[in-house]
Order: structure tokens, then C-alpha cells, then sequence
């Protein structure tokens, strides 16, 4: 039980540390040209630290994520574009890289299993509800019910 609430605090220690929403990024890699610098942070934005997998490499203070910060600038600074910048690194590092996969065939079940199963569950929820309704109907009178009901309505 001791070993439970020690790995849960750390595990929420984790937790607060991973929530810093501080930028990573450190001075000395910071591009003298201001727009060179804001295409770097626009392209760090949209690459996963495979350190973190949940954080951009511009928010990751993991060694790997300062190396592909710095790459990126290399080669914005060689005077890549943005698309060559991104296949580059995908062709190193794979499709996983990038925080917003491409819509293709190969990734069609990270972008329609969510809304699929949502409205797979929101059908069966429905039917479930119309068939527990329709089942549910009035119960059949009693016989003294019925003798009630028949003088009730002789008397009318």
C-alpha cells in the first residue's frame, strides 16, 4: 500500500513538472533573424519530441529535442523551406515526428476511429433506449382492474 501512494506522488510530481508550459527553447539557439526565428518556432510547434511524445520539441527540454530544435535551424539557415525542413525530418525520424499527421490512407483510423466509435456508441445508446421504451408498454389490466374499468364507463 506504502509503495502505491509513493509511486502516485511521484507519478503527480511527474505530472506538474510535464505541465510547465514554459517555452524549452534557450537563448543560445535563438536565431539572430526574427523571421528565420519565427519560422523555426512555427516549425517546432508541429514536431513531437519522441523524448516526451505528448510535447512539441519547442516545449521539450530533453537533449533530443534541443538537437532537432538546432537541425531545424541548421537548416533554415542553409535556406531549406518549410516543406523540405519537415520531409527531411520525417524521412529521419518517420511520419510519428509530426504532432498533426498527414490525412492519408495509412493514418485515415488516428484521424475517423474517434468519431466512428462516438457515433457507433451514440447508435447503440439510441436503440438500446427505443427498444427498453417500446418493451416497457402499459401492463395488462387485472381482472377486478377490467370489472372496474367496464361499471365506470356503464355508469356514463
Amino acid at each position: 500500500m506504502r509503495a502505491a501512494r509513493t509511486l502516485a506522488l511521484l507519478s503527480l510530481a511527474l505530472c506538474f513538472i510535464a505541465a510547465d508550459t514554459g517555452r524549452a527553447v534557450q537563448p543560445d539557439e535563438v536565431l539572430q533573424d526574427q523571421a528565420l526565428e519565427a519560422r523555426a518556432r512555427a516549425l517546432s510547434a508541429g514536431l513531437r519530441c519522441l523524448v516526451c511524445q505528448n510535447q512539441s520539441i519547442d516545449d521539450s527540454d530533453a537533449p533530443l529535442a534541443k538537437d532537432l530544435r538546432l537541425l531545424v535551424r541548421e537548416r533554415l539557415k542553409a535556406g531549406d523551406s518549410d516543406q523540405e525542413i519537415i520531409a527531411f525530418v520525417v524521412d529521419r525520424y518517420g511520419e510519428f515526428v509530426l504532432l498533426k499527421p498527414k490525412i492519408a490512407p495509412h493514418t485515415w483510423i488516428l484521424w475517423f476511429a474517434t468519431p466512428v466509435v462516438l457515433l457507433l456508441a451514440l447508435g447503440l445508446i439510441v436503440t438500446n433506449y427505443r427498444r427498453r421504451r417500446a418493451a416497457a408498454g402499459p401492463a395488462p389490466l387485472s381482472r377486478n382492474e377490467e370489472q372496474h374499468l367496464k361499471r365506470l364507463l356503464d355508469q356514463n
